[in-house]
């Protein structure tokens, strides 16, 4: 019944986190797009006060990412998604580890295991929360249950190693959540920036091929359009390649000091046997 209702909780989780990426991409891109549009694209950034046919006025920055063209308010988007994301990570990343000095917790947790204090360690998990906590409570949990119905060493240590592993199932996933849509970023950045590159080029060689005088307007703003759309493409990736790294590298030191509690807790009742 407890695992049925775990799982029910846990697709409600799913949709609703389904929700909000799915949402938060749509917004970023019409976010990308208006911005691009009406700020960017705003006649006061142009000479004549054209922005389609106007110059940017000198040292407009604005302007002049207006003129990279209709692919801009896209990375725009992709780099607002981009740290959309990362900020969302890193809070419930944070939340995971849990209150105070994660590292200095596992130690001291490690050391009343050992020692076969249970309660104490049970009263840290309750003051640290976060992840690692409650995976390693749910171990210390079945522990004493496994006590009380006096099974054999190796079955209780497989039921002990299994509670360890499905709290780690329920825990893990809330972690990992929205990583893909990062990793993805890192792809999707670069290729559009490219196409943005592309398109900026063929634009400035369609003005080198005009008959008679090339027009220098049109290789200008061909140039710009494609030197714009891969500085924006690289930044995007740049920053979203640096946030997926750092927090598979967190994710990863979460699901090191849950294995090193789980196995701890599995020696600790073998040993409480063993004296017994």
């Amino acid at each position: 019944m407890a695992q049925d209702l775990n799982v029910s909780v846990e697709n409600n989780e799913n949709k609703g986190t389904s929700f909000f990426a799915a949402a938060t991409i749509a917004i970023c891109i019409v976010i990308g797009y208006l911005v691009w549009k009406f700020v960017m694209g705003a006649s006061g950034n142009f000479q004549g006060g054209d922005a389609e046919n106007g110059h940017p006025l000198p040292g407009n920055y604005l302007g002049m990412v207006y003129k990279g063209g209709i692919i801009v308010p896209v990375l725009m988007g992709l780099l607002l998604m981009t740290l959309v994301f990362s900020i969302e990570r890193f809070f419930v990343i944070r939340k995971a580890a849990g209150k105070g000095d994660l590292e200095k917790f596992v130690k001291e947790v490690m050391g009343q295991i050992k020692s076969g204090d249970v309660n104490g360690a049970l009263a840290a998990c309750d003051t640290q929360e976060g992840s690692v906590a409650n995976v390693i409570k749910a171990g210390l949990l079945k522990s004493e249950q496994v006590k009380k119905d006096g099974l054999d060493v190796e079955k209780a240590t497989e039921n002990i190693t299994k509670e360890v592993e499905q709290a780690t199932s329920l825990e893990m996933p809330m972690l990992e959540k929205n990583l893909t849509i990062l990793s993805t970023l890192v792809s999707i950045g670069t290729l559009l920036g490219l196409l943005g590159t592309v398109s900026g080029m063929i634009k400035a060689f369609a003005g080198l091929a005009t008959a008679g005088t090339p027009d220098q307007a049109q290789l200008a703003n061909g140039i710009s359009e494609a030197l714009i759309n891969t500085a924006t493409g690289i930044g995007t990736s740049t920053i979203a390649i640096i946030s997926y790294n750092y927090f598979t590298s967190k994710i990863d030191t979460l699901t090191y000091f849950i294995d090193e509690a789980g196995f701890a807790i599995s020696q600790a009742y073998k040993r409480a046997k063993g004296n017994n």
